[in-house]
């Protein structure tokens, strides 16, 4: 009796050792947390501009393609900006075509009015030695004008001549002298008309820095026209902008946009989650991560599904632990310090696609599994 009762209690060591080891194989090899959860991208969708909504496309959770027109705002003022700046743009173009075409005809015409002055130099001085010459001429005249009307005098004293040639030398003489100061003004004239060829002809001399400034002109109104261009473009962004396009396909959610409402720029309207890029943010304990490896797979149990399990595969560790990344991160340098065991996030990639009669949402809780070996 006793032999036997032994054989039973051997038996049942046996089979709790093996149980026992079984598990611990088990368990050895592999590594798991509850507090692991879906993650996801959430695209918020915000208007570039400002306006009046004047359209809402979208509901909530509905399913959007990349592309699609979520939300329309009033276009009317865009549409007037941009016309505007077209109509800016070809006055832009008109005056830089008009500045361009300015330089070559006020080269030409510097050209010829130098020529033009230098000739008209050349035509005051050849004025300025006539009229000198004629000067001289008419000093000599005056001169044996007045010494004839000495002699005449002398003579009609003694009544050698009679008393009209005594006046026709007097009228010589006073017309001598009146074509003597005619010839000096004729002096004076051509001189001041040499002095003013002079001065045009100086004046024309300046033609090339006049080249100059209407090549600046030019360069000034072509970059006039550039910035209308920007102007241009930027008013049709403006007029894109008023319509919102889905940036991602995914499902809406979050709407808090109404027509008639006035938004402003980066005002959140309403988000976007792409419903295929989905992944799993595992909380492991850091005492946990010795044997957790990138690339390792595991299994993800979806508590919302009952437990049913997807695969998949470690995707990459986090390079700091979540308190590290917390709002208030905690301070341990105090006298009351208190070790708490952290937790750093490891993330896990599904191996297959979204289940279309399981999806999977941002959000829900999971129990991962890591396989160590």
């Amino acid at each position: 009796m006793n032999a036997r009762r032994a054989r039973w209690i051997a038996l049942a060591v046996t089979v709790a050792a093996a149980i026992a080891l079984v598990g611990w194989r088990h368990y050895a090899s592999r590594e798991s947390t509850d507090d692991a959860q879906i993650d996801g991208h959430i695209v918020p969708v915000s208007p570039r501009v400002g306006g009046t909504v004047q359209a809402v496309n979208v509901k909530d959770n509905q399913l959007v393609e990349t592309g699609s027109v979520l939300i329309v705002l009033d276009p009317k003022d865009f549409q007037v900006a941009f016309e505007r700046a077209r109509a800016d743009l070809a006055e832009a173009e008109a005056a830089a075509l008009a500045a361009h075409t300015n330089v070559p005809l006020t080269s030409t015409s510097a050209a010829s009015q130098v020529s033009a002055a230098q000739s008209d130099v050349g035509t005051a001085q050849a004025r300025v030695r006539s009229a000198e010459a004629r000067l001289l001429e008419a000093q000599a005249k005056a001169k044996k004008a007045d010494q004839d009307l000495v002699r005449m005098k002398t003579l009609l004293a003694k009544d050698e001549v009679s008393q009209q040639e005594y006046d026709g030398a007097a009228v010589t003489s006073e017309s001598a002298r009146a074509a003597l100061e005619a010839a000096q003004a004729a002096v004076r004239e051509a001189e001041e008309g040499g002095r003013a060829a002079t001065a045009h002809l100086a004046e024309a001399q300046t033609g090339p820095q006049q080249v100059g400034i209407m090549r600046a002109r030019a360069a000034s109104a072509e970059a006039r026209v550039l910035q209308a261009r920007a102007a241009v473009a930027r008013a049709q962004l403006d007029l894109d902008y008023a319509t919102v396009k889905a940036p991602a396909r995914g499902i809406v959610s979050k709407k808090m946009v109404e027509v008639g409402q006035v938004v402003q720029p980066g005002q959140p309207l309403l988000a976007v989650v792409p419903s295929e890029e989905i992944w799993v943010t595992a909380n492991f304990k850091e005492s946990q991560l010795r044997r957790i490896r990138p690339g390792q797979r595991a299994v993800v149990a979806v508590d919302a599904y009952g437990g049913r399990s997807w695969e998949g595969r470690v995707d990459s560790i986090a390079p700091a632990t979540g308190a590290r990344f917390s709002l208030l991160p905690p301070e341990n340098a105090t006298g009351n310090y208190v070790k708490v065991v952290q937790r750093v996030p490891v993330k896990i990639v599904f191996d297959q696609a979204q289940d279309p009669e399981h999806p999977l949402r941002p959000g829900m809780s999971v129990v991962p599994t890591v396989f160590v070996k």
